[in-house]
């Protein structure tokens, strides 16, 4: 097998795997175990992954783990989920008249800025070194204590009733389920994350990066940067 550089990495993930399958999948075909990504994906969203091999660049990780993000976000509106997802218990709560673009879009810009938000009970984040989905699955009552997000932008790109699509401009640690949880709950119909892709990492675009399917060892060499 060819060995593959160290460096940085543009992968555009598929729904399904885990950010985590995509590192395994990436030490599979370059032969470095030392490799780390600068934001994690649900196996539910889709999009940018920005990876590194070797750990000359892995240390750099720290602080690309905080550029801004920008996300397409598909969120169904009339429903909630407890995983404020469509992986999780749905249930209907709105049966009265679709709502307006005016009104959605009016109450969107509450959103912009700097707010508190709730991480998703169903999350990764950790709290006294447990993790938040562990301790919801064991049926434990958590307090969340908000925090403090910034999301500079949040465009409609279309609305049909229930579905709004949506693009989000943000700072690093933005909850985008949490968002269509709390949206739904300002509107008064509920509302769950639907389907989610990451388009930028900082100055990194969707558009230089390579599909999971499609990397292999000649690929990865002549794709991976010293810098972004």
């Amino acid at each position: 097998m060819l060995a593959a550089k160290t460096g940085f990495i543009l992968i555009d993930k598929p729904l399904g795997p885990s950010s985590h399958t995509v590192v395994n999948r990436l030490r599979g075909i370059s032969g470095f175990k030392k490799i780390g990504h600068a934001g994690t994906l649900d196996p539910l969203a889709s999009g940018l992954l920005l990876l590194a091999i070797g750990r000359e660049y892995t240390k750099k990780l720290g602080g690309l783990i905080k550029l801004d993000k920008e996300y397409w976000a598909e969120i169904y509106l009339g429903a909630t989920s407890d995983t404020y997802d469509r992986e999780g218990k749905v249930s209907q709560t709105y049966i009265g008249k679709r709502l307006s673009r005016s009104l959605v879009k009016k109450t969107l810009k509450n959103w912009e800025g700097e707010v508190k938000q709730k991480p998703p009970i169903f999350s990764a984040k950790k709290i006294n070194g447990r993790k938040l989905y562990q301790l919801a699955r064991q049926g434990k009552k958590i307090e969340i204590e908000p925090r403090l997000i910034k999301i500079y932008k949040i465009k409609i790109l279309k609305y049909r009733w229930p579905i709004l699509k949506i693009r989000i401009n943000c700072a690093s640690g933005t909850y985008i389920r949490s968002l269509a949880h709390d949206l739904g709950a300002d509107l008064g119909c509920g509302a769950y994350l639907y389907n989610l892709r990451r388009t930028k990492i900082g100055q990194a675009t969707i558009k230089k990066a390579i599909k999971l399917d499609k990397l292999t060892v000649e690929k990865l060499s002549k794709r991976l940067k010293t810098a972004l």
